[in-house]
């Protein structure tokens, strides 16, 4: 006889395989009640963002389907209160235990302890794993005790533990009781207006489709440091999302990618570096909750931002004048994704050489990003800003033009995205500005109509930033 039911609340381990809480649940031969519950309030500020909220329908559909495989029921409950959705679905199905994977952001851990002391106290077991990262961030520290703030020691502590294999899937066993689910249509995640048309036909948000990135990235692991900074291949791995909503385990990541390198001395280490980014940012956020909204480094929030509405609008359509960059944010809202070395060109120009906040940036991708993290996007505008772990200094400034030279010399990617300027020569492809008037009109531009004139020249911008870092440099120095 099996025992009294367990409840697996999936969150963002949206996935049968290599899954602590629902393999722990089917082993001690409980009748397994999975459960996602959407519960928006108590994600606080950050909020799952509309591209986000696209790819969870999709991936609950996934999950849905994959349990039902096993004869297993997915309960959808939408609610203002995750414990009270818990208590009903234990009094409708009498489980005993509650079992979940962790997740490491500030007010999903408080709430997460919240609920483990409400249930315990009502004599409902709860236990918690870790099924997001390779390392838990209460479990690593420097070898003073501390969590690290920098990556290349905290890079060569994780090299040095190698993660176990991902687990397989027990055979599972059926809820005794059939509780009533709401459905995932009835939880408005797709758009009423269909503007995902072009994220629809990217991505296959699917636990297959996952595995067939991460086998193309295997295969590809070892031309990974020569191919991932040119945005018009198809270099990097693309399983963020993935990775984000658990759809693919870390584990699994890890040891398709060594596998594919065959095992080569070094060869895997590029893409591995980045996952490892990962879990470095997870590892920071977890223990500088204050991070999400304000600089890592406080005396950062004292910076001289110059915010302005209409520079911040004409860089999320992709207006700038620069093509490299806008190139990127017309990918990013055409697909939910841009390619990592254009969103580090695309963040520079809004934070240095427009003097926009951070925040307003990470805001952007954060509603925009199908792979939108809370901890990856923080830390990635922070090290733009300068002001996080392992920054950038503000004062290393990126020449959006030199970049787009740099890594779209033929201007492929800038013409898929900028269909205004296919004509435009390679040779000012990346400045338009710069062209002879008969060479715009040869290739039917008209700057100020067709596409924009810069915002700012690159050296008007750099002399701005550099400005107000000195500006913010004597601040700090008369405040102490």
């Amino acid at each position: 006889m099996p025992s009294q039911p367990v409840i697996v609340w999936f969150r963002r381990d949206l996935r049968l395989q290599d899954n602590p809480a629902l393999n722990e649940a089917i082993r001690r031969g409980s009748a397994v009640v999975p459960l996602y519950i959407h519960c928006p309030r108590e994600q606080g500020a950050w909020k799952q963002g509309r591209a986000s909220q696209w790819w969870l329908h999709h991936a609950l559909c996934d999950l849905q389907a994959q349990l039902r495989q096993l004869g297993l029921k997915l309960v959808i409950r939408s609610s203002t209160n995750s414990l009270d959705s818990l208590r009903e679905l234990i009094r409708e199905t009498g489980a005993a235990s509650v079992f979940w994977n962790r997740c490491y952001e500030p007010s999903i851990a408080r709430r997460d302890g919240q609920i483990q002391q409400e249930l315990d106290a009502q004599g409902v077991r709860t236990e918690s794993f870790n099924g997001s990262l390779l390392l838990d961030p209460q479990e690593i520290t420097n070898k003073s005790g501390k969590p690290f703030q920098v990556f290349t020691p905290f890079w060569k502590h994780c090299r040095a533990l190698t993660p176990a294999r991902p687990e397989t899937l027990p055979i599972a066993a059926s809820p005794t009781l059939d509780p009533s689910p709401e459905s995932i249509e009835s939880l408005g995640l797709l758009p009423a207006i269909a503007w995902d048309k072009g994220i629809d036909a990217f991505w296959t948000p699917t636990r297959r489709g996952g595995i067939d990135l991460l086998e193309q990235a295997a295969a590809k692991s070892a031309r990974y440091d020569t191919q991932r900074d040119i945005p018009a291949v198809d270099g990097t791995s693309r399983l963020s999302p993935y990775l984000h909503f658990g759809q693919i385990s870390p584990r699994e990541f890890f040891h398709a990618v060594r596998k594919g390198s065959n095992h080569q001395e070094n060869a895997d280490l590029g893409m591995l570096r980045q996952l490892y980014w990962r879990e470095f940012s997870a590892h920071l956020l977890y223990h500088f909750p204050h991070s999400q909204d304000a600089a890592l480094k406080p005396e950062y929030d004292l910076f001289p931002w110059q915010f302005h509405t209409d520079h911040l609008r004409a860089w999320q359509r992709g207006l700038t004048g620069f093509p490299i960059v806008d190139a990127g944010m017309r990918q990013l809202w055409h697909t939910g994704w841009m390619h990592n070395r254009v969103r580090m060109i695309a963040g520079s120009l809004l934070v240095k050489h427009l003097l926009q906040p951070w925040q307003e940036g990470a805001r952007w991708f954060w509603d925009t990003l199908v792979d939108a993290d809370l901890a990856n996007n923080s830390m990635g505008w922070q090290w733009l800003a300068g002001s996080g772990a392992d920054a950038s200094p503000y004062f290393r400034i990126f020449n959006p033009v030199i970049q787009g030279k740099k890594f779209d010399p033929t201007g492929d990617y800038v013409r898929k995205w900028i269909p205004e300027l296919a004509k435009m020569p390679d040779a000012h492809i990346h400045t338009p500005w710069d062209a002879p008037p008969l060479e715009l009109a040869a290739a039917d531009v008209t700057l100020g109509k067709d596409y924009p004139h810069p915002l700012i020249s690159h050296s008007d911008g750099r002399q701005r930033a550099l400005d107000a870092y000195a500006q913010y440099k004597l601040q700090i120095a008369n405040s102490k």
